[in-house]
């Protein structure tokens, strides 16, 4: 999931919103669970700065490049899951990967979700249950392998069954700013991947990009495919589906897409197949 603008007011209001048990997984070396500090959610402020400003050359505002930490009033009432690399240590220094996660009661703290700065979530905030909102995934230049995006999948999945989320939503990117460069991937994300009009998000009318270029059949969809960052192709494999219409955020340099995911995958996925395996170990 994308950035987002940084509020030079916010601050940092002290610990985590959620017990970090809530979420914990350890495997081999690497352990997820939510941020316990607030010295470990500076920390993945940091690793977002250097991923997103340094290496993905997004312009930081004066107040984040003065504290080279990417920071915004949400990350004030969001929960923090992190990936360590406990070879690295296992506070602070160890965190290789990161995504913000908000509930609907973070969100009525701050009075909106980031997401509905370019969408018209409406069917997003009447969905019945809880929801939650993605945003701020990165992964170290050196971790990012399989094994550590799943480790945040496993930590997303029992984040959301222990909060009964039904449905997550957030915007994904594509690089650069001149969407007929991905004609073909965000023609192919139209036509076969679009969310059913009960939860089908729409770009606000002001920011409101054509998805659909090309025409249907006039090209191949696995090379269209082929051509979808491999975080949204993640989400696809989950069941996910795209909204009606892309946004071009020119601070950030890339092209947003509104993405929806059922839990239902994820949970099948990520928790219960984990533990139908221990069990099998123990059999």
């Amino acid at each position: 999931m994308r950035i987002d603008r940084a509020d030079s007011e916010a601050e940092l209001l002290g610990p985590p919103v959620s017990n970090a048990e809530i979420v914990k997984v350890v495997a081999g070396d690497f352990e997820v669970r939510l941020a316990q500090s607030a010295a470990e959610i500076d920390a993945a402020q940091a690793l977002r700065y250097q991923i997103f400003f340094e290496e993905m050359a997004a312009h930081p505002t004066p107040e984040v490049a003065a504290r080279r930490r990417d920071f915004d009033k949400f990350d004030t009432v969001c929960d923090h899951l992190l990936v360590l690399d406990r070879r690295r240590g296992e506070g602070p220094e160890g965190i290789v990967g990161t995504y913000r996660l908000m509930r609907r009661a973070a969100a009525a703290q701050i009075g909106t979700f980031y997401s509905a700065s370019e969408y018209d979530i409406r069917a997003m905030i009447d969905y019945p249950g809880e929801v939650l909102e993605l945003g701020r995934s990165c992964i170290a230049k050196d971790a990012r392998n399989t094994a550590t995006m799943q480790m945040l999948w496993r930590g997303i999945a029992l984040y959301a069954y222990h909060y009964n989320i039904q449905v997550m939503f957030g915007c994904a990117s594509l690089p650069g700013i001149d969407p007929s460069q991905h004609a073909m991937a965000l023609s192919y994300l139209q036509h076969h991947h679009l969310a059913p009009p009960e939860i089908r998000v729409r770009a606000v009318d002001s920011r409101y990009i054509k998805m659909d270029m090309l025409e249907p059949g006039s090209y191949d969809p696995r090379k269209a495919m082929a051509r979808v960052p491999p975080l949204i192709k993640g989400y696809l494999r989950l069941g996910g589906f795209v909204g009606d219409g892309a946004v071009i955020d020119h601070e950030f340099n890339c092209t947003d897409v509104f993405i929806t995911v059922k839990t239902e995958l994820v949970t099948e996925k990520y928790i219960r197949h984990y533990e139908r395996g221990m069990r099998d170990q123990h059999d």
